[in-house]
């Protein structure tokens, strides 16, 4: 905790604490190449690791990584991980590929093509009631703990078809906890299609990109989505709801069998 001053708008002052959001640098090692440095909560860093792994393209399941090490270094944390599979090739395009982007992730003609590629169909099935919508988001407040502390921290959970949350992660970063999220279930052997996935980030094109390739059918964000994120959803077969509230919740995609 941290003291700290509220100024108030008729100028005055009072002395609050408040308890910061952590976040530090956290470097992933796949196979002893260095592949991303990620700001984040360094918190289910094992979590953080396989699911990067899974929506990177880089395992196709669980059984593919092994050996996941954390250490605590002197300027944040390190995450070593092995790799088997067919991610082992891409392990390496993708590290070669790095060294000439810049730090937006996004720039050159091939990185534009990538942007564009078209996702894996998202497999059929059945619409969530929008009651199980609102019971989940009714559930979400009370099980961020670290969104409480802070009031700086994105949540991505996985709730039943009923609405009952069962897995939530935690992080600074928005994509840090739909990774987080996708690497918790993964290791319990669960999947994201039997429920749908609740996240408080900005509902861009990357956490459709992350639920779809994680194998979620139906993703519910609390904000609109962008015209890439809708297009994305629309393309891949992916139910999208947006703008969830305790009131009310907008259908932006139905692909619903």
């Amino acid at each position: 905790m941290t003291q700290t001053i509220e100024v108030k708008p008729d100028g005055t002052r009072r002395a609050v604490t408040r308890d910061w959001v952590p976040e530090a640098p956290v470097a992933l090692e796949f196979n002893g190449l260095a592949y991303a440095v990620m700001m984040a909560t360094p918190a289910d860093l094992e979590d953080f690791a396989t699911g990067f792994a899974l929506s990177e393209g880089l395992a196709a399941a669980p059984t593919d990584i092994a050996d996941v090490a954390i250490a605590e270094v002197e300027h944040g944390w390190v995450v070593r991980a092995q790799l088997a599979g067919l991610g082992v090739n891409k392990l390496t395009e993708r590290v070669r590929a790095r060294v000439a982007e810049s730090s937006c992730g996004l720039c050159g003609i091939e990185n534009l093509a990538e942007v564009a590629r078209p996702l894996p169909p998202v497999a059929p099935h059945r619409a969530i009631a929008p009651a199980a919508i609102f019971a989940a988001l009714a559930a979400l407040r009370p099980l961020q703990t670290l969104g409480r502390q802070t009031a700086a921290a994105h949540a991505a959970a996985f709730a039943g078809s009923d609405g009952a949350i069962e897995f939530l992660r935690e992080d600074v970063g928005r994509h840090n906890a739909v990774d987080k999220l996708v690497g918790a279930m993964a290791m319990a052997g669960r999947l994201l299609g039997q429920g749908f996935v609740l996240s408080t980030a900005r509902c861009s094109y990357e956490i459709v990109e992350k639920a779809v390739r994680a194998g979620a059918t139906t993703l519910v964000c609390v904000s609109l989505p962008t015209s890439l994120a809708v297009e994305r959803a629309q393309n891949a077969g992916l139910s999208l709801w947006a703008l969830a509230r305790n009131d009310s919740v907008l259908q932006v995609n139905d692909a619903s069998a």
